[in-house]
């Protein structure tokens, strides 16, 4: 069933968090129309490679051709047409940011389904639901909205006292000039022209008083706004960015937080007009008493303290540091090697001065002696912010080619060397900026997330153990002390980003059976205690008791295995993975002759073993388990026609299948038939040939047991890389199969 389809089935709840997806970046209806096109185009290698970006723009366009000529409807074929026309204007010039925006689609697809495969959300994802709920954003919206109808009325406030004062001013001019001409009748009349002038002079006085006060308490309002709710939100987003940097749900928001920052400051810099406005006024008439002179100062400076605010706040990183090589592990950057960021200006204004440049500069202010290692931009750091037209409207720049080159040190001393590993040091990359609006100078100043430099691609694992471990422990933004002494996280936590790992990476999360098992090879005893404390050393420094690895380097390279050799048989469901040796002898004991199960090696790094199970003519159980494969051999033949085709060999006798059922009773053909790849060779005239993954069972190891007992034969080693069934005969009467040297104890 293809991955749309499966969306399509999901209930209510889940269909909502697809619904945030999709807007005009990649509107629905494409995915409806093209969903089996899309789902068989590799976009993440196009999202980091212009030239395959370009490739499948032009073909998206090709077949939304297609499918508008098919549509019969004709109010779709519009739509279908407008799509179309808005997708060029907005990616013509750059189709990798639409590569972009559908891999992070599609990935987050498979997120969302692999979510709803488990029992339940972890607590870090259930955190983040109640942080955005809509209540919160509802209440907000209402805020604001007062807030904006508060200002307009003070608009035509201020409009009414200006008419008023005219008038008054035109009356008192009119009555100096008849001062001159004084008779006993003009003088009554100038009393009575006194009189109202007074009076209007009350009233608008009254009025100055009532929309100063009006101010005074939109001001406040605001700065309540902002501290009790807006600046919290802004927070929100950024630790949820912090989440969906290592794989959790994906981030969205941004488009209503920039709507709220947008509206304060249009308030907030009209506020500052009107009150311009009114000190113009006083130019004309002023009375003592006036308390537009005696409130005129501290208003301005609390409007001009929320606007600097406002602004230096809106100013966020908005896609953190990345190499377009390792598009789903951001904030590792390896030298010599472009990567790129993005910053945004979340207040949109028009009179805005748009030749803002954005300057970048790497570990700005970091402490003498933090680090071991010295870097700078090789690239140029400096850019101008631009108008984007396919996200509002707003001012952003991306930085698409930066790199980075270490410092060379006098007589090769780097400084402090020793006390963290490489992938423990933590920098930086500062972005500053100078904003001129109204008369108002701001410096504006933000910083990325705590970057970790490599020099190799050997440091890439340890290096996303540690973005990892920071982002899931910690809000703070520049913590580059952390890895001095680093918190511990419970195993909660930690499970439910390791699960994220693997629904990022290889498109399905890990169920609570897989989690628990991966628990038990981490803390033993301690598995079921949820809130049971995990090192940092325990997770990615310490060996695993026995092997020369730790934990996060085995999970890891199995990891890359899947995603590299078994993503097809993963994504299926047909590998366990994560089982014990015992609960593996558990399941299988019971079951038919040839039943097996697939699970990764543990003791292995990047490893898979299948185990099967044949029972003796007197009941007894036996277990054999071939020696694990890994991308060497993976990289030869595929995991799913090494078990279509694998045979046992025992005493001479003619080789056998023994893999039957997988796990429970899936006949093996019908479980793996779809992903059989390779084919007999047809060129003629030479005879076809296979390539077949054969092991020897030595007469030795076939114990015969009482139906009440089970024992697991020594793994079995296939030969490598599989040899043909010729290729195996001649070894056979060369070596006499004096194979049993090199058959290992069953270490699984």
């Amino acid at each position: 069933m293809s991955q749309w389809k499966q969306i399509q089935q999901l209930e209510i709840r889940l269909l909502e968090h697809v619904d945030y997806l999709y807007d005009d970046n990649f509107p629905m209806d494409i995915r409806q129309g093209l969903s089996g096109w899309i789902e068989s185009q590799d976009w993440d290698i196009a999202a980091s490679d212009e030239a395959v970006a370009a490739v499948l723009f032009r073909d998206l366009l090709s077949q939304l051709d297609k499918l508008r000529l098919q549509e019969q409807n004709f109010l779709q074929r519009h739509n279908m047409k407008i799509i179309q026309q808005q997708l060029q204007v907005k990616y013509t010039s750059n189709p990798i940011v639409m590569a972009r925006v559908i891999s992070t689609c599609l990935r987050e697809e498979r997120r969302i389904l692999s979510s709803a495969c488990l029992q339940e959300q972890g607590p870090l994802e259930k955190s983040l639901q109640n942080s955005v709920a809509l209540e919160k954003q509802k209440q907000m919206d209402h805020r604001v909205g007062i807030i904006r109808a508060s200002v307009q009325l003070m608009d035509q406030a201020v409009k009414y006292i200006e008419d008023m004062q005219d008038d008054f001013d035109f009356r008192y001019k009119t009555l100096q000039s008849r001062e001159s001409t004084d008779t006993r009748q003009n003088s009554e009349m100038m009393k009575q022209e006194v009189t109202r002038l007074q009076e209007m002079l009350n009233r608008l006085d009254y009025k100055r008083k009532e929309i100063l006060s009006k101010m005074d308490d939109v001001i406040k309002e605001i700065d309540d706004l902002l501290t009790s709710q807006l600046n919290p939100e802004l927070l929100d987003w950024k630790r949820r960015q912090q989440i969906a940097a290592i794989g959790g749900p994906l981030l969205t928001g941004l488009e209503q937080l920039q709507s709220w920052f947008t509206l304060m400051a249009q308030s907030l810099f009209q506020m500052k007009r009107q009150l311009d406005k009114l000190v113009e006024l006083v130019v004309k008439v002023t009375y003592e008493s006036d308390p537009i002179p005696l409130q005129k100062h501290q208003l301005e400076e609390r409007i001009k303290y929320l606007i600097y605010h406002l602004i230096r706040s809106s100013f966020v990183v908005e896609k953190q540091p990345c190499m377009p090589t390792h598009p789903q592990k951001p904030l590792i950057i390896k030298t010599g090697v472009q990567f790129t960021t993005k910053v945004r200006l979340l207040v949109k204004l028009p009179e805005v001065d748009y030749q803002l440049k954005v300057k970048t500069t790497f570990d700005k202010d970091l402490p003498p002696g933090r680090v071991s290692r010295q870097f700078f931009i090789l690239t140029n750091n400096t850019k101008v912010m631009d108008i984007e037209d396919y996200s509002n409207g707003c001012l952003s720049v991306e930085f698409r080619h930066l790199q980075l080159k270490e410092k060379k040190y006098i007589n090769g001393t780097k400084g402090n060397e020793g006390l963290l590993s490489v992938t423990e040091e933590l920098h930086s990359l500062s972005f500053e900026a100078c904003f001129t609006v109204q008369g108002l100078t701001i410096d504006l100043e933000t910083c990325s997330l705590p970057l970790v430099v490599i020099s190799n691609v050997s440091q890439l694992p340890g290096g996303w153990a540690s973005v990892m471990w920071y982002n899931l422990l910690t809000d703070e933004p520049r913590n580059m002390a952390f890895f001095g002494n680093p918190p511990r996280s419970t195993w909660s936590q930690l499970s439910e980003v390791l699960s994220w790992q693997f629904s990022t990476f290889v498109g399905k999360g890990l169920n609570k059976e897989q989690l628990h098992m991966l628990g038990e090879k981490l803390l033993g005893q301690h598995v079921s205690c949820s809130d049971y404390q995990v090192s940092w050393s325990k997770f990615s420094k310490e060996n695993i008791p026995g092997k020369p690895f730790s934990f996060w380097m085995w999970l890891d390279s199995i990891l890359e295995l899947i995603k590299k050799h078994l993503l097809p048989v993963w994504n299926e469901n047909y590998i366990m993975g994560f089982v014990s040796k015992e609960m593996e002898r558990t399941l299988l004991k019971d079951r038919e002759p040839g039943t097996f199960l697939l699970r990764f090696s543990e003791s292995h790094l990047g490893g898979i073993t299948f185990t099967w199970v044949e029972h003796n003519t007197n009941g007894g159980v036996k277990f054999n388990s071939v020696e694990p494969y890994t991308k060497n051999r993976l990289s030869a033949l595929p995991l799913a026609d090494i078990i279509r085709d694998y045979k046992v060999i025992s005493e001479g006798v003619v080789p056998e299948t023994p893999l039957k059922f997988l796990y429970p009773d899936i006949p093996k053909d019908e479980a793996f038939g779809r992903l059989y790849n390779s084919q007999p060779s047809k060129v003629h005239p030479y005879i076809p040939s296979t390539l077949i993954p054969i092991s020897e069972l030595r007469p030795l190891l076939v114990c015969d047991l009482s139906p009440h007992d089970t024992t697991t034969a020594p793994s079995r080693q296939s030969p490598e890389p599989p040899m043909t069934p010729g290729e195996f005969d001649m070894l056979s009467e060369q070596l006499c199969f004096d194979i049993d040297s090199m058959s290992s104890s069953y270490s699984e």
